[in-house]
């Protein structure tokens, strides 16, 4: 059985219920074609110039999304990934305009009231983020970002963070606390401004986005985690790349999901998160823990056990891009 023939049967397994690509890969949608899984799409930075003419994203979607929408549910289409962050201004202008353009173009298709359109943005578009409640987007970006939102208001679409708590500790090791980052019992710390209490760092993350959406003017966009992970493995100078590290990060991640509950600022809003990566990605480039975010090896076998038995109720992902994957047949 290849690889992605057997994608549909481990994530049925596994209860996944919603997967993220980075791509829109027709081999992995035509696999999918009458399951119960809903998918994010991913349009690479690579396509966001072409992507600002409305010819080109129109063919876009007549050719990539169109034909497999009547039996694959694809939901959501990213317009490029952690474009703000980078070093092309060029890239930069075009990426709102791109995302205009596609939501034009399924509009024309009649296809916006099923797949909303949205971007992914690095955690480090925030210039500050201690306490959650002094959140703010950094000066440089601000211009891009209030726009974004303003898209965002006005198609009901969620600004999506991409949140890695490993990378705050694996900076600061002697500073911040594992068991704070990990979701284990910890005294935590309190907002002095709001004396709302945060038990792990990844809540606070999220609030201290929102607090930074707040500051531009909008409280009605939702803040979701496009992603997430902990590395099983990683460099010498990857302080916390373990898999007990990784186990215990998903795994109680996972509980928390399980509880339906908000963060401290947004209570009664459920966190939304996809969980970063299903499988490690074997041939992907740069250090260690860049190939070993995955709850599974390519060839299916798990890295390590999360203590459910193979089963992950609610829990969402990112799956792994195929080309960084090696395939077993």
């Amino acid at each position: 059985m290849s690889y992605t023939e057997n994608g549909p049967y481990l994530l049925k397994s596994l209860n996944i219920s919603r997967v993220k690509l980075y791509d829109a890969d027709p081999i992995v949608l035509s696999a999918f074609a009458d399951s119960d899984v809903e998918f994010v799409i991913g349009l690479g930075n690579e396509y966001l110039q072409r992507m600002t003419d409305p010819i080109q994203a129109q063919a876009w979607i007549q050719q990539k999304v169109q034909p497999y929408i009547s039996r694959t549910k694809i939901k959501c289409i990213t317009v490029g990934n952690e474009v703000l962050t980078g070093n092309d201004t060029q890239l930069k202008s075009y990426l709102l305009p791109a995302m205009q353009t596609v939501n034009a173009a399924l509009q024309n298709l009649g296809l916006s009231k099923e797949i909303y359109v949205t971007t992914a943005h690095s955690f480090d578009v925030l210039a500050n983020s201690f306490p959650p409640s002094a959140g703010t987007f950094r000066q440089d970006l601000i211009e891009y970002v209030q726009s974004i939102l303003n898209f965002h208001s006005e198609t009901n679409s969620p600004f999506l963070i991409n949140s890695y708590p490993f990378f705050a500790y694996k900076d600061n090791p002697g500073q911040i606390s594992l068991d704070y980052v990990l979701f284990q019992p910890n005294p935590g710390m309190i907002d002095p401004a709001t004396n709302l209490h945060y038990d792990n760092m990844l809540y606070a993350q999220i609030d201290a986005v929102y607090s930074a959406v707040r500051a531009l003017g909008h409280t009605d966009v939702q803040v979701k985690v496009s992603e997430t992970g902990w590395p099983s493995k990683g460099d010498l100078n990857e302080v916390g790349a373990t898999l007990d590290n990784a186990r215990l990060y998903n795994g109680n991640l996972l509980n928390r999901i399980g509880l339906n509950q908000g963060t401290p600022a947004k209570p009664s809003v459920p966190i939304d998160i996809f969980v970063f990566a299903l499988f490690n990605e074997d041939l992907k480039p740069g250090p260690v823990s860049e190939r070993n975010y995955g709850l599974y090896y390519p060839d299916g076998t798990p890295v390590y056990n999360i203590g459910l038995q193979g089963y992950l109720p609610r829990m969402d992902y990112s799956m792994a891009s195929w080309k960084n994957v090696r395939r077993y047949v």
